[in-house]
């Protein structure tokens, strides 16, 4: 019995490792470190995506263990529909980014007199918006073969086994995209310090990329299809 439950949370763990590495949650990622030049920050930003992923599948998992309840496709369609509007826009965020379009102001006072200061984070790393990474972990944790395991929590007796399958689970899926945004910020911090115009066109390419594979989610569940055939 006991051996039985560690390989269950070995191979909850596996899974967990196996689907970071899935196709939307690298692409998302991508599109969410493109701009960042430090490895440590955007390891942080795939550890927080994980993190937030974990938190939708601990809270639903909770429901789906306690009620026996079960996803129906309809929601699950739904769910990737969204999936696919979010790495869309992450897309068109890089892009945006790029072109420099994002400013901000900020008021300082001198003297007791407001003064306005208007600047941009074009090619910086020192705004990072982890918020954005989190929620979009959010988002993707209740999409994609997430389900599946949601689906083997219903079929499981111990609401405690259940629990721990979820934190074994998310533990692997944090782990994994901590080293996933790693290795994909690799090709950006090189080229950054390199090849101004290189790394200008690798994120121009993640942000195309992050479109055309979202569009490709719509494509896929029939969103899209009554537009083109």
């Amino acid at each position: 019995m006991i051996t039985d439950i560690v390989i269950l949370l070995g191979l909850g763990f596996l899974l967990g490792l196996e689907h970071a590495f899935e196709p939307d949650h690298v692409v998302a990622v991508s599109s969410l470190i493109a701009k960042h030049k430090t490895l440590k920050r955007t390891t942080m930003l795939g550890t927080l995506w994980g993190l937030g992923h974990t938190t939708t599948l601990f809270l639903v998992g909770i429901i789906v263990l306690t009620l026996k309840l079960s996803i129906p496709e309809t929601i699950a369609s739904s769910l990737e529909f969204i999936v696919g509007i979010v790495i869309i826009l992450l897309g068109i965020f890089v892009i945006k980014d790029v072109i420099g379009n994002k400013k901000h102001i900020h008021i300082h006072t001198h003297d007791n007199k407001p003064h306005m200061h208007f600047h941009s984070h074009k090619n910086t790393d020192s705004h990072v918006h982890y918020h954005k990474s989190f929620s979009v972990g959010l988002i993707h944790g209740m999409a994609g073969s997430a389900a599946l395991m949601l689906l083997v929590l219903s079929t499981m007796n111990s609401i405690i086994l259940g629990i721990l399958y979820i934190l074994i689970f998310g533990i692997g899926s944090i782990i994994g995209m901590a080293i996933v945004g790693g290795l994909i910020s690799l090709p950006f911090i090189y080229t950054s310090k390199k090849s101004t115009s290189i790394n200008t066109g690798i994120q121009y390419a993640t942000g195309i990329v992050s479109i055309g594979f979202g569009s490709f989610l719509l494509f896929k569940i029939g969103y899209l299809e009554g537009l083109f055939f």
